[in-house]
């Protein structure tokens, strides 16, 4: 099956164990298929029309409904924005607009939501966008002003204490800690990578202006995300300010080239490493960075380094799904969250300017023109799940 093969083709290389849970969680349904399938997406998104005419902006490549989330800024304050730039081109506004609205499409299906509301939501989310995009001004959410479920998220967040957060995580023997090994956010490392790991971080260390605070601790695989499942990551436990309740948690990630890389035609900057790349846009399009943010190389390999981001500082759909109000809200926050990071990223490396972007929003013809291909999108997604799940059997593919 032609499906099935251009999914191990585009998951060469990986990590084994990790690689089996992202195969086994893209049969949960049809959205986490989405999250795991980005470079069939693009392969599936037409090159004409709209997704051609579009204004070029800096896309995060990967938008989805679950690349959305709060998080600590380098200032320490709490955010709510995009969070994952993995998969970040430069390419025409539409296709970022195309994946977030298909995402709404295929998750309306997969949690039950009726396709009258799903479009009630994708619509919401495209005037938020135009209308933010209009201004002119890149804005950022407020803890202070957000509402519903954006709110709960920074108000949860900024009530979480470190050692709360280390205990959800790790285990303290003899007053240090270690990481809990459960087969769920952590796996245990072998000693090679355990050593890879300490020598890079002690090299990391030696450039910044406090080393003792990337002591290493302990280090474990991580388990995170869906599309990433797979690709070398760690989770490092590091000194911080003190053992052992003012420890810290790094993510550690190997850098990949983005999905959207093979069909685009405009020129793209020339990055020294994949890591430069996702990081110089992540900075670039958030209105504050995460803390602790770095493109490092390991070995010869490119990787970001960063403050680890909880899964749980996603907006959680399964647990509003029935709640259309409470979405329609978060969604139309989303909307202008893309508009702000397209915004404040304008005019940069051939990105269009400010200008281009409020007349495209002002253009109400390609509305719904992107709503009708995201629907279309968003039923081949479907059937790409349904040819995935009948293939995927406990572990083994039935591919001719």
């Amino acid at each position: 099956m032609k499906i099935v093969n251009r999914i191990l083709s585009a998951n060469k290389g990986r990590d084994l164990e990790r690689l089996s849970m992202k195969y086994r969680a893209m049969r949960t349904n049809a959205f986490v298929f989405l999250r795991g399938t980005c470079h069939l997406f693009y392969d599936r998104l037409p090159k004409s029309g709209i997704c051609k005419s579009a204004p070029l902006t800096w896309c995060c490549g990967d938008l989805h409904l679950e690349n959305f989330g709060s998080y600590k800024g380098d200032n320490r304050l709490v955010y709510f924005d995009i969070n994952d730039f993995d998969e970040a081109a430069l390419a025409p506004a539409s296709w970022e607009l195309s994946r977030i609205v298909t995402s709404i499409m295929v998750s309306a299906h997969s949690f039950d939501i009726s396709t009258e509301n799903a479009k009630r939501l994708s619509k919401q989310f495209i005037e938020a966008y135009a209308e933010a995009l209009i201004t002119g001004k890149a804005r950022w959410v407020e803890r202070e002003t957000s509402q519903g479920i954006v709110q709960d998220l920074l108000e949860h967040l900024q009530q979480r204490t470190r050692v709360d957060f280390l205990d959800s995580r790790t285990q303290k023997k003899h007053k240090l800690r270690h990481f809990i090994l459960d087969g769920k956010k952590s796996l245990p490392v072998s000693e090679a990578q355990r050593t890879e790991v300490i020598r890079f971080m002690e090299r990391f260390a030696s450039s910044q202006p406090h080393p003792e605070f990337y002591k290493v601790l302990d280090i474990a695989r991580r388990i995170a995300g869906t599309g990433s499942l797979g690709v070398e990551r760690y989770t490092i436990l590091v000194e911080g300010k003190g053992s052992p309740d003012q420890n810290y948690l790094l993510d550690l990630k190997q850098a990949r080239p983005s999905s959207m890389a093979k069909h685009l035609t405009t020129i793209q900057p020339t990055w020294d490493t994949e890591a430069e790349r996702v990081v110089t846009l992540q900075r670039r399009m958030q209105a504050v960075s995460m803390a602790f943010l770095y493109p490092v190389v390991m070995d010869g390999r490119s990787y970001v380094l960063q403050a680890l981001q909880p899964f749980e500082d996603r907006v959680p759909l399964a647990k509003y799904h029935h709640d259309i109000d409470k979405l329609t809200g978060v969604v139309q926050v989303m909307g202008q969250c893309l508009a702000w990071a397209q915004l404040r990223s304008s005019g940069r490396q051939g990105s269009a300017i400010a200008d281009e972007l409020i007349d495209f929003a002002g253009c109400k013809k390609w509305r719904s023109k992107l709503e009708e291909m995201a629907y279309e999108l968003s039923n081949q997604v479907k059937d790409d799940w349904q040819i995935y799940s009948e293939a995927y059997d406990d572990g083994i593919f039935k591919v001719n």
